[in-house]
């Protein structure tokens, strides 16, 4: 019992002063935290003040355009023109179309009237209905006595068919163009939008920080090349639709003509008032 009774008192005391020990440095390491605190605090704020210096605080349309990488702003110039383009072709094809229907129309009505080729040479003197009219004439010039009568026709079909080919085309040039950036403007806009996002990311990685009012920016711009490529695409594809009515509505009226001379050539084929060369003289007038 003697001997026992100083080893616990031993290492009682052996405790105590471990536990000492251990708490020193503890204390040692808070009474740092909190000197360093206000230090640290501090810091955070300047350079939160600092990035929100260098942060673009002019985010509209045209504040993002002279923000923008190089690239992206070539996308959106691009895509700026192509939406001038359409509006041009619109504004002429519209006046185009307008007129040539009307001027149709109105050979229509002439060539209703008409009781012989002649006569409808006489009374339509200009417009596409005026060219198959000519047509028609310098086929039967071509023509004699001896040929077929239904030769006559059929190469007087194939002539009409030609010339009222070439009007078509002639009227729809141009509308290719509404076409071409109604299928390519919306990607455009994309690569715009791409490059701009890897630009955002890029400079996620150099400022080491995910803070988004650092990526909001970069990110507003790409987007921005997105919404020009909807602006150019969504007006061109409904235009050139449009046009594509209209454009088979005047190839209609063409055929409509077509026919009537064609029956006009024919009656006159058939009841024998065929007469080359005053057809001729009557157009030449």
């Amino acid at each position: 019992m003697q001997i026992r009774t100083p080893s616990r008192r031993r290492s009682g005391s052996t405790d105590r002063a471990a536990n000492a020990a251990l708490c020193v440095p503890t204390a040692v390491m808070f009474c740092l935290i909190g000197a360093m605190g206000p230090a640290l605090a501090q810091q955070g704020s300047e350079s939160t003040v600092a990035a929100a210096a260098i942060l673009p605080r002019d985010l509209s349309p045209w504040g993002m355009f002279t923000q923008a990488d190089i690239v992206v702003k070539v996308v959106m110039v691009g895509l700026a023109f192509a939406t001038l383009v359409t509006c041009t072709v619109c504004l002429s094809k519209t006046v185009e179309l307008f007129s040539a229907r009307r001027n149709v129309r109105r050979a229509l009505r002439d060539l209703a009237m008409a009781r012989s080729l002649d006569e409808a040479v006489k009374a339509v003197r200009e417009g596409p209905v005026a060219r198959l009219l000519e047509g028609t004439v310098a086929e039967l010039d071509l023509s004699t006595d001896r040929m077929d009568r239904e030769g006559i026709k059929a190469r007087i079909a194939s002539r009409l068919q030609q010339i009222e080919a070439a009007a078509g085309r002639r009227i729809a040039f141009g509308t290719g163009v509404l076409a071409t950036i109604g299928a390519t403007g919306p990607f455009v806009g994309l690569f715009g939008t791409v490059w701009g996002i890897m630009n955002s990311f890029i400079g996620i990685s150099k400022s080491q920080t995910t803070n988004l009012a650092v990526v909001a920016p970069g990110i507003a711009e790409a987007l921005l090349a997105t919404a020009l490529g909807l602006v150019a695409a969504i007006p061109a594809v409904v235009i050139y639709n449009l046009f594509a009515r209209q454009i088979g509505a005047y190839r209609a009226l063409l055929g409509d003509g077509s026919s009537e001379i064609a029956r006009l050539a024919a009656r006159d084929l058939d009841g024998g008032a065929i007469a080359p060369k005053r057809l001729r003289l009557a157009a030449a007038e």
